[in-house]
This record gives C-alpha cells, structure tokens and sequence, in this order.
C-alpha cells in the first residue's frame, strides 16, 4: 500500500542543492566532474571517499570540494555525505558523471511538481557503438515505462523524502535499485528532458553484453533473495 505523502514546506528562495559524490580510486574521473559544477547552482559539493590510494582526495580538495573520509561502500558513502549535507534537495553523483549545464534548474522544477518525490537523468554513454546505443535504448525505454532509474543516472530528492524512506539501505550492491524501489512507494520519480553522460570504462574493460548481463543477474538475485555477498561476488569488477 502507498505510504501516505510526506508534506514540503512552501519556500519562495530556490531549495539549496548538496552534491554528494562517493569516489574510491577516482583520480582519473574526479577533477573533470568538479569543475563541470563549479558555479553550476550546488551550494556545496561533498565527496565522500572510500580509502583511495590515489589522487582522489587531493584533487578533490584543491577543486574546494569538501571531502569525507568513509568506509569502501557506496550506499554508506552517501549516507555519510547525506548525512553532513546541509541542502534541502539532494544529488548522488557518481565520480565519472557529467550533468547538464542546467541541471539544478531542471531538479528543483521537478521537485516543485505535485507528487514527484525523487527524479534522475536520461541516460547516457560517452561512447559510440551498436552495443552502447543499444543499452542506452533499454534504459530509456525502462525509464519511460516504470520510472526507474539507476544510480548512474545522478539520482535527486528532497531531503525529507531521502530520510522518510530510511536512507540507502547497508548493501554492497544494488543499494540505489533498492533505494528507488522505496522512494516508488512514496510518489512519483520523474525523469529530466536531459541526459547525464557517464563513462564508458565498465563496458569497454569488460564488455557491453557481459555488463549488460550481470546488472540483469543482480537484479534477478535480489528479488529472489541472494545473500549480497553472493551479488558482490556477481558483480566484483563493478563499484
């Protein structure tokens, strides 16, 4: 049964944004994601890192994120970086995402629509190919007809909608799928009319229909009950 609605607080100031970006290992990715919200709209940029051996956190301190230190799990990261956040709306960003330029425009106008509680990005890949154009066409048509996006698509809410769910649930995977599955129950999740571009590296290392696969094989593990070590086990070459 649908959980009764949670009530917002009428405002005429735009609702601030906090980003919150778990990163392990990201030196590569992170330094490219920041500058692109720089002046962007976010009043604060938090990076919530998992013990990188790398230039992660050097690189992110120096852009003028604030960076916390967290333990190697992304569903804890982002409790974490919730957690210290002090926005009204919410962004997971994951470290090798770029949003539109306008994306914190298009977030609090989906947020002001009566009933939507959560919302996320088109989907897309910097890449090219048949089989990456064909991923991409499986999101969206999933998106158009269930609403459901996944944590690479930078996944927005409201604070109050965030915390009433419960936060992200102590999972090593699947903890933005069971995050959405929660957030359902409360309201409607919109998808915006632009797309965040994520990297290609997954299905380059690994192969498109491998990837493809194995997010299809975690999903059908988690509703048949698979222990989530036995998902992380699946899905080990993925964060």
């Amino acid at each position: 049964m649908p959980q009764a609605p949670i009530s917002m607080p009428k405002n005429t100031q735009p609702r601030p944004i906090s980003v919150i970006i778990p990163a392990l290992n990201e030196a590569a990715q992170i330094g490219a994601t920041l500058q692109q919200l720089e002046g962007a709209g976010a009043a604060e940029i938090i990076v919530v890192d998992g013990g990188s051996s790398d230039e992660t956190v050097q690189i992110a301190e120096s852009l003028g994120a604030h960076v916390v230190r967290g333990p190697a799990n992304r569903g804890k990261q982002q409790n974490l970086g919730a957690a210290r956040a002090v926005g009204e709306i919410l962004l997971f960003l994951h470290a090798d995402t770029r949003l539109p330029g306008d994306f914190a425009a298009q977030i609090r106008a989906i947020l002001d629509e009566p009933g939507a509680v959560a919302g996320a990005f088109r989907f897309r890949i910097d890449a090219s190919g048949f089989g990456i154009s064909l991923v991409e066409r499986m999101v969206g048509i999933r998106c158009k007809l269930f609403a459901f996006p996944y944590g690479d698509q930078a996944l927005f809410m409201s604070r109050a909608a965030f915390e009433h769910v419960g936060c992200f649930a102590d999972l090593p995977v699947m903890e933005d799928f069971d995050l959405v599955l929660r957030l359902k129950r409360l309201g409607r999740i919109q998808i915006a009319q632009s797309a965040s571009v994520t990297s290609a590296r997954r299905w380059r290392e690994h192969g498109v229909w491998r990837v493809t696969c194995k997010h299809q094989l975690c999903i059908l593990g988690y509703y048949l009950g698979i222990s989530p070590a036995r998902l992380t086990r699946l899905r080990n070459f993925e964060r």
